[in-house]
């Protein structure tokens, strides 16, 4: 550790290597590198089972593919918007909450952040794990059989809990063999999913005698009324998708080279990578019904019917691999600089990706996915309204208060400008309850806590625009709250930011 006045400077509870700015001459990833970022995360099971939901509820292919594209295309917006703070300063996302939130403030938005990616990490690993039972049952049929050993009410079978936990296990072997460890898993998963969806992709056209049956099914809506009760909560499922990458993508694009390097990749990868690949899901969901006469939206569910043993366990080994890959890279990197941010003393990489695994375990994640409607009204769309407001009180603060102008020393202070009270900025905490707030009681009807009759009907509307909602009224409030707190503040050069990215970096390593 640098002893020196400087180093002082800079609180040790709001430092560590994983939460320095990353130094001008640190930042390496172009064009190609935000591109190829988006079309690996996209490429997933979540995607693919995200169009055929859709398809499940009701909608026939050209309005799921419209309202997939439409959701990518309004998240790209606060995705652009928070990644120029990182490109600029080189700063992840829970430093920069604290901009808005307070160096300690920014603890509740960060944690917020990391429990939801906690879900998703469940939700992949069960996927995963999944697949390996599935391939596990051919060759051990009795797993199928095994003695129950859960409560009724969990919904966990003993065969698929098993190899969820030995998956699990594996992600954990991963976590504490570093992050390194996963890059030979991503460049196979750059090859290998394309061309299973592909193939995929052929089998459904071949088995379903041509692409006309497939998608000339119609939509199973009576009504337009029908429709757009559907539509709406699902556009706002698709939005809350990447919701949470919309919060912390600065702890990707602290890496860019420039500004336009992350935003035309972001720009060309995001929308048409998931549209493509959710296309691929529409059409084999929609074959599945010509086929079997039954709509079939999970995609390690129908691989299970293939008749080959041999060909079922590769795919299913396929998809545990790739999965594994996506795990560590979307869902262990983000929370873990999340935990880290609480106390980064104490907590490192490997606590926070150790954290994830337990609660994404306790997260129950195979509930989550047990069905279409559980998949977008309940997860998707319950938590884009915890993440809508953040985003909404992180924008306004950045774009409309302080005209994009951060001090970096200050991020890094117990008593810098970014102090507020006792380090916590009341304001950001009452305009994200307020913002929060009317999407509770939709929510709560949405799970079974409350009976749609005891409920005002306007407020269980208000959830289908959970997302849109908390954004706009969490922006609004702040900026009320905090108009004219800001003005006359000096900001820094963007020649002293460098020096001072540089400066950090060398304190903490």
């Amino acid at each position: 550790m640098n002893s020196s006045p400087q180093a002082a400077t800079y609180a040790p509870g709001l430092t560590s290597p994983d939460l320095a700015p990353v130094a001008p001459a640190e930042r390496s990833w172009g064009t190609g590198n935000y591109a190829a970022l988006w079309v690996s995360m996209s490429l997933c099971i979540p995607t693919y089972m995200l169009a055929s939901s859709l398809i499940e509820g009701g909608m026939n292919w050209w309005q799921a593919l419209l309202t997939i594209f439409l959701g990518n295309s309004i998240v790209l917006v606060p995705m652009l918007l928070n990644g120029r703070a990182g490109a600029q300063y080189g700063i992840p996302f829970p430093v920069f909450a604290r901009a808005s939130f307070g160096v300690r403030g920014a603890n509740v938005p960060a944690l917020l952040r990391a429990i939801i990616a906690c879900g998703w990490f469940g939700i992949q690993t069960w996927i995963g794990g999944y697949a390996l039972y599935q391939m596990a049952v051919l060759w051990v049929p009795g797993l199928a059989t095994l003695p129950a050993v859960f409560p009724a009410s969990w919904g966990l079978a003993t065969g698929p809990a098993l190899l969820f936990f030995l998956f699990w296990l594996l992600n954990m072997c991963v976590v504490h063999r570093g992050v390194e460890s996963i890059r030979k898993l991503l460049v196979f998963k750059a090859f290998f999913l394309p061309v299973a969806a592909l193939a995929l992709l052929w089998w459904a056209i071949a088995a379903g005698n041509g692409l006309g049956p497939i998608l000339a099914q119609p939509s199973k809506f009576t009504s337009s009324a029908q429709f757009w009760a559907f539509f709406f909560p699902s556009l706002t499922g698709m939005v809350g998708f990447w919701a949470t990458l919309s919060l912390n993508i600065p702890d990707f694009t602290r890496y860019a080279t420039s500004q336009r390097a992350q935003q035309v990749g972001q720009a060309i990868g995001l929308p048409a990578s998931m549209t493509l690949f959710s296309f691929v899901g529409v059409v084999v969901t929609s074959a599945t019904f010509v086929i079997y006469g039954k709509t079939i939206w999970d995609p390690v569910v129908l691989a299970a019917r293939f008749e080959s043993r041999l060909l079922v366990s590769g795919a299913m080994l396929a998809v545990a691999l790739s999965t594994l890959a996506t795990n560590i890279a979307a869902n262990i990197v983000s929370p873990a600089n999340d935990f880290a941010n609480f106390s980064p003393t104490r907590i490192s990489f490997k606590t926070g990706g150790y954290l994830t695994g337990v609660l994404g375990v306790l997260i129950f994640p195979w509930k989550l996915i047990a069905d279409p409607s559980g998949y977008i009204f309940t997860w998707l769309v319950g938590y884009s309204g915890l993440l809508g407001p953040i985003g909404g009180i992180m924008i306004v603060d950045y774009y409309v208060l302080r005209r994009q102008q951060l001090s970096v020393p200050d991020l890094y202070q117990y008593t810098g400008r970014y102090a507020y009270r006792h380090g916590v900025n009341w304001a950001a905490m009452l305009a994200l309850a307020v913002g929060i707030a009317p999407n509770i009681p939709g929510f709560l009807t949405a799970i079974g806590v409350l009976e749609k009759g005891t409920v005002w009907p306007a407020l269980v509307a208000v959830y289908n625009y959970a997302w849109f909602v908390g954004f706009l009224v969490s922006g609004g409030v702040y900026w009320l709250l905090m108009r004219g707190q800001t003005a006359g503040l000096p900001v820094e050069t963007a020649a002293s930011a460098s020096v001072r990215a540089s400066t950090i970096s060398s304190i903490v390593r």
